[in-house]
């Protein structure tokens, strides 16, 4: 099987497809088909052999972007099987088959019917066979064969990453490397110049250069400086075909800066400055300002203005403001038009950061004169000195003299000067002041130990003009005189013990003086002269502003006097000297051993019996403990007496002489021992006087005996009386009031009482034998009761 193609686009490729058709034909085309042969050889055993293949494939090419009204040829398919009577037909499977490719099944011939990008797909695999027509089998083995689209030039390079913003310093070598610019080809590199770009500069020229190949943008000319043009458009352009003419092309631009360097010293725009500046102008204020120029931006155009001679160096400074980067001049010392009318400074202006690659450029710094007029300006009268500091003593009389200030009109008409005291506090009023000499008085009395210091503002004014003033403070100090006598420092506790010794030392005193140390600083201390010889204390003068209190005798008895006092007189050391007199109390307290007071109050008389604080809180308790005892058994005894009268009140309901309260579930009807209610019950059962259980009687009982006839017609009422009139009547009755209740239930029925409450005290004869004879309910008593009767009857 062969393959034919006759896809050639160019003179080129038409001896391409030539070369390519020849060696196809001289290769491919006459190959045979050699089957599975069975060799016979004599004396030799039959032989296998693997079949040859029956077609040999090349690949296929096809041109991309054909635009023709006809599908595009690509090639053919032929077996050697095929022997033109169409018996074989061919058939193409893969990519593309039957939609882009198709193939005609008789003679092979390959047509592509779209046109074909080969930027989007280069190559497509695909499977052609051979088949009979008849039977549909194939004669030939599936092969894979590919179809390559040939590359056309219809993409122009592009720069993927443009427009560019690059800077170079400026004044740079020619040749300084700025930019490498970049161009891409979708095109095949590998196939023809499609892909092979040639960069160039279309404008920018002379500034800058573009290397062809390599896309690299140079400088193109010495010492391109910024300040005569900064800002560069460049544009590059990229051609594929090697630059070739019918190549397609791209461009991009490359904005260029050039960056400042420090290659331009600053210049003062004069040589020669003139300033006015008035005489009033405050210290430390800015009275101008000095520029020199600089082409440099940023820190290349930072510098730094100084005052390098003139007399007016001592007088004026000069700083640098980073911002605007002038230089302020500012006041050092104040400006007088009378003593000096002018100054002169020579001024520099240099630059801060140098780049010695461009020293030859310099120098980068630049002097400039500058001369100051000082204007002449009416000022305010000037103190002779800028403050005051007076002395008065206190108790002076008012108007006596503190001090005088005094002002001059520095100005050369030497005006006449108006003295004043600024009231803006009140106790600048304790002053007044001459207007004319500017004389201080006195305007009140004054108390050193109450303000000491007294602060005032004096201003002075020109009699020409009232409206410029100045001022200056004066202080005033009080000067002390000794009108102040001592007293003690403090109010002392003084504490004598009852066992202190001739000459003990009990207290030390100081005193205090409100006058100053020039006039108290040095106490005398004694006792008053005018009064006789103290017998029970003294006083020793330590001669240190202290004096100590001493005791003349042994012991001291609280018995017999609590307290002393002692009168103590204190002088000062002053000028006429002051003194005082104070009367300490000195009370006895007993102590002990050591010395510590252990008591000054009224329990220590008992201490002197030899008791001490513990034991006489040891009995205090034990009689408090006795106080709540007895008031316990009072308590107690009035609870016992309330328990006993308690249970003769009874409740309406409870006919009982007395309750009996048990915690267990009883004894049975041997409980009722313990009291008998039947003569309650029934008054007939009263046969004999019942005298109470809880008290023993003193006194025999008489029993008293009723006729039964008589007993049957007993009243209740008088009964109830009769019982009355016993109790009242009963000796062994405690003496208090008690509450008999009695209740009365009526006659005794036909039937009897069935409660076994007679049972202790009687013995019925009734027969319980009807009981059986009420029915089943009554079973169970009646058989009780039988059992009882025949107990009784045994």
């Amino acid at each position: 099987m062969k393959i034919t193609s006759t896809s050639c686009i160019c003179p080129v490729l038409v001896c391409l497809c030539f070369v390519q058709r020849c060696y196809g034909a001289a290769h491919h085309g006459s190959i045979k088909v050699t089957r599975n042969q069975t060799k016979h050889v004599e004396g030799e055993t039959e032989v296998h052999h693997r079949p040859k293949r029956g077609w040999v494939w090349n690949q296929f090419f096809v041109l991309e972007e054909h635009m023709g009204p006809d599908p595009q040829y690509v090639g053919k398919l032929h077996s050697n099987s095929d022997k033109g009577d169409g018996s074989v037909k061919y058939i193409l499977t893969g990519e593309g088959a039957g939609t882009i490719f198709i193939i005609d099944d008789t003679t092979g011939d390959i047509h592509s019917t779209k046109s074909l990008d080969r930027e989007q797909k280069t190559h497509y695999v695909l499977h052609a066979q051979a088949i009979d027509r008849r039977t549909n089998k194939p004669l030939e083995p599936e092969s894979e064969f590919i179809i390559k689209v040939q590359d056309i030039n219809d993409n122009a390079p592009k720069f993927t990453d443009g427009p560019y913003i690059v800077t170079v310093p400026e004044m740079s070598e020619m040749g300084t490397s700025v930019l490498q610019v970049t161009a891409t080809d979708a095109d095949d590199p590998t196939y023809g110049n499609s892909a092979r770009v040639v960069y160039s500069i279309l404008q920018g020229q002379p500034y800058f250069s573009v290397d062809p190949k390599t896309g690299v943008i140079r400088t193109a000319l010495h010492n391109m400086d910024r300040e005569a043009r900064e800002h560069y458009s460049v544009v590059i352009q990229a051609k594929d075909m090697a630059g070739q003419v019918g190549g397609l092309s791209g461009s991009t631009t490359v904005n260029i800066t050039l960056t400042d360097v420090n290659d331009n010293p600053p210049r003062f725009p004069q040589k020669h400055y003139q300033l006015y500046v008035p005489e009033s102008a405050q210290v430390g204020s800015a009275v101008g300002k000095i520029k020199a120029n600089d082409a440099d931006t940023g820190s290349n155009a930072d510098m730094k203005y100084t005052i390098i001679n003139g007399d007016g160096s001592g007088v004026f400074s000069i700083s640098t403001d980073k911002e605007t980067r002038e230089g302020i001049l500012s006041l050092k010392k104040p400006l007088n038009y009378e003593k000096k009318k002018s100054y002169t400074l020579n001024i520099e202006g240099a630059n801060t950061h140098l780049d010695f690659r461009f020293s030859h450029l310099g120098p980068f710094k630049d002097v400039t004169m500058l001369k100051i007029i000082v204007g002449d300006v009416d000022e305010p009268p000037l103190f002779t000195m800028p403050s005051y500091v007076m002395e008065v003593y206190e108790n002076a009389k008012i108007g006596t003299t503190v001090g005088t200030v005094t002002a001059q009109d520095p100005d050369t008409a030497n005006s006449l000067v108006r003295y004043f005291i600024d009231h803006n506090m009140e106790e600048d009023r304790y002053f007044t002041i001459d207007a004319s000499t500017g004389t201080i008085k006195t305007a009140k009395i004054f108390d050193r130990e109450e303000t000491p210091w007294y602060n005032i503002t004096v201003a002075a004014s020109d009699t020409d003009n009232p409206e410029l003033v100045s001022h200056v403070p004066v202080g005033v100090r009080i000067l002390d005189v000794n009108d102040n006598p001592p007293e003690l420092a403090r109010e002392y506790d003084v504490v004598v013990c009852e066992n202190a010794k001739p000459g003990q030392v009990i207290q030390t005193i100081t005193a205090t003086d409100k006058d100053n140390s020039a006039n108290g600083a040095r106490f005398r201390f004694s006792l008053d002269e005018g009064l006789s010889l103290n017998p029970n204390f003294t006083l020793r003068d330590n001669e240190d502003n202290t004096a100590s209190i001493l005791t003349r005798r042994r012991r001291y008895s609280r018995t017999t006097q609590d307290i002393y006092y002692l009168p103590v007189l204190i002088s000062d050391g002053g000028v006429p000297p002051l003194s005082s007199s104070s009367t300490l109390t000195i009370r006895v307290c007993a102590c002990e051993r050591d010395g510590r007071v252990r008591t000054c109050h009224a329990e220590a008389f008992l201490s002197s019996a030899g008791l001490s604080t513990g034991a006489l809180i040891a009995i205090l308790l034990c009689v408090v403990i006795l106080l709540v005892f007895s008031l316990a058994i009072v308590v107690l005894f009035i609870t016992l007496r309330r328990s006993k009268k308690e249970p003769l009140i009874i409740s309406e309901e409870d006919v009982r002489e007395n309750v009996v309260t048990y915690d267990d579930e009883g004894g049975g009807e041997e409980d009722t021992e313990a009291f008998d209610i039947t003569a309650l019950r029934n008054p007939s059962a009263a046969e004999e006087l019942k005298y109470r259980r809880d008290v023993r009687p003193e006194v025999k009982p008489v029993l008293r005996h009723h006729p039964s006839s008589s007993l049957d017609s007993i009243d209740v009422q008088e009964f109830i009386k009769q019982r009355l009139a016993e109790a009242d009547l009963d000796p062994s009755v405690p003496p208090y009031d008690s509450l008999q209740t009695y209740a009365y239930e009526g006659h005794r029925s036909e039937a009897g009482s069935i409660s076994s409450l007679d049972s202790a005290t009687t013995h019925s004869d009734q027969d319980y034998n009807y009981l059986g004879d009420w029915g089943p309910e009554f079973k169970k008593l009646a058989e009780l009761y039988g059992e009882i009767e025949s107990e009784r009857t045994t």
